[in-house]
């Protein structure tokens, strides 16, 4: 399939000067950015006929009918109409925008409609939907998370982290040390293995965990 399509009528010293054919390399744009899901049709509103294909999903033709005479009328405030849907010809969801564009004096001179075919993207979210759903979850087992020092101590820690607005990876050394207090205080090193764990979690030496809480002890 080629990525555009033109009347072979026209030859390129004719297409250069039509006063569309800013727009065809606009399209051609569009189309090539979000290749091979979006195609662009261009209507001239002058002959009522589709004037360029950039990546045809659509089998339109060049010089089809448009019939969109009722954007020619100088009522049609609207810029771009949409987005909408429509279904193309082989089932598939066609998201829409169509763009009117006007010449010097503000006459409507054509419309410029994006189609993406967006039934790879909605295939790909139901996918999540059913790998992401709660309704396949059941609630922690208590037999698993009952001692589940590590559980408690990544919930403590992210709970603090979203109160102050912080991320792990940007935490300054005086954010680790308050940290490292914090969890003490919720009981977070009763586990045997939790100030190696609390350490590489936060990218820290072992050491220097105990001497943050060696300043407990005073």
């Amino acid at each position: 399939m080629n990525a555009h399509e033109q009347d072979p009528a026209l030859d390129a010293s004719a297409l250069a000067s039509s006063p569309l054919d800013n727009f065809r390399a606009i399209a051609d744009a569009i189309a090539t950015l979000f290749f091979p899901h979006a195609e662009v049709v261009l209507h001239d509103l002058r002959t009522q006929k589709v004037d360029y294909i950039a990546n045809n999903l659509s089998k339109r033709a060049i010089g089809d009918d448009s019939a969109l005479e009722d954007m020619l009328s100088d009522d049609i405030s609207e810029r771009n109409i949409g987005p909408y849907e429509k279904l193309n010809w082989d089932g598939q969801k066609i998201r829409s925008l169509s763009s009117v564009l006007r010449d010097s004096a503000g006459h409507p001179l054509a419309v410029l409609c994006i189609n993406l075919n967006i039934s790879l993207f909605e295939n790909a979210k139901a996918a999540l939907d059913l790998f992401l759903s709660p309704s396949k979850l059941i609630p922690q087992p208590d037999s698993l998370f009952r001692d589940d020092w590590q559980e408690r101590i990544n919930t403590f820690l992210h709970t603090w982290l979203r109160e102050r607005q912080l991320s792990l990876n940007l935490l300054t050394r005086d954010h680790k040390r308050e940290l490292v207090l914090a969890l003490h205080a919720e009981g977070a090193f009763k586990g045997k293995s939790a100030a190696n764990y609390v350490a590489n979690v936060l990218n820290m030496g072992r050491a220097t965990v105990y001497k943050h809480l060696k300043e407990l002890k005073g």
